[in-house]
């Protein structure tokens, strides 16, 4: 009982900064890229950060270390997301003239984001394959499991995979960016709700109060590597809200306009290259 009691403040809030800063830093990454390369050259540094992305979530696989294996996984992760998901998106998009949703004269949704629910399938497809074949430390699925197979449970998800933490990083963090944006997008359309609609801020308050349980929950994890991959589910809710009210002009988005706001975005870069080096060495 005592460990259960026990909170690690510090862990929490490494780990906790380190996911946060990612998120505006990506960001910016992408909008610096788009304003500053020519198309071609544009879609081939994409292209490029994908690939360094997934070589270093494989290279996390060779590492020792929970923690490293995790900071591979994420940093990985990130690179793969920006330059094979998002980027895609974003070449496939422009190749075909999607155009972006504009109110007001002002672009709302960018052409790259309104395709992306069309993969709501695969995202799907992948979950499934989560249910139904595996047994696995994700709270979200671990209930799916209990509620729609019972007592035959531990007959339909009998084992987990072959477990590389990198991996296992990896993927946690694609599939909740993934399930995060298709939620958004799906907020955001006019067709089902809209950024005004109430639901919209509900679903904001929601993911809100969601993170803050997840937060009591990474505060009692004492594993630099656990923490920090708690961390990424619980920045990634946080977040949610945080684009909500962006996308209302609650406030200012200062990473989307980063030549404006440069010395900020470098204050944030040392700091997110600071507490990556801080992890590797406790790791």
């Amino acid at each position: 009982m005592e460990n259960k009691k026990k909170i690690y403040i510090w862990r929490t809030f490494i780990s906790f900064l380190l996911v946060l800063f990612a998120m505006p830093l990506g960001h910016a990454l992408m909008i610096l890229m788009e304003k500053f390369m020519n198309e071609e050259a544009m879609h081939i540094g994409g292209f490029a950060l994908g690939a360094i992305g997934l070589v270093m979530v494989v290279m996390g696989v060779l590492v020792k270390g929970d923690t490293r294996q995790t900071l591979w996984g994420f940093f990985g992760g990130l690179l793969f997301w920006t330059g094979w998901v998002e980027f895609l998106f974003l070449y496939y998009a422009r190749r075909y003239g999607v155009q972006p949703e504009i109110e007001n004269g002002v672009v709302v949704t960018k052409p790259e984001y309104l395709i992306m629910p069309a993969s709501f399938g695969m995202w799907i497809m992948v979950m499934t394959m989560y249910v139904f074949c595996t047994k696995n430390g994700c709270d979200l699925i671990t209930w799916i499991q209990k509620v729609c197979f019972r007592s035959k449970r531990k007959e339909i998800a009998v084992q987990p995979m072959t477990r590389h933490t990198s991996i296992v990083t990896f993927m946690e963090l694609n599939m909740i960016l993934w399930a995060m944006y298709l939620l958004l997008m799906f907020c955001y359309d006019k067709t089902f709700l809209g950024d005004h609609h109430p639901i919209t801020f509900l679903v904001g308050v929601g993911c809100l109060v969601g993170s803050v349980f997840m937060l009591r929950h990474q505060l009692h994890i004492a594993a630099w590597g656990a923490n920090n991959r708690m961390a990424i589910a619980t920045v990634i809710v946080f977040w949610t809200p945080i684009e909500i009210l962006g996308r209302i002009n609650f406030f200012k988005e200062f990473w989307v306009e980063p030549e404006k706001y440069a010395w900020q975005l470098a204050v944030i870069l040392i700091v997110f290259l600071s507490l990556g080096i801080y992890l590797w060495f406790k790791g």
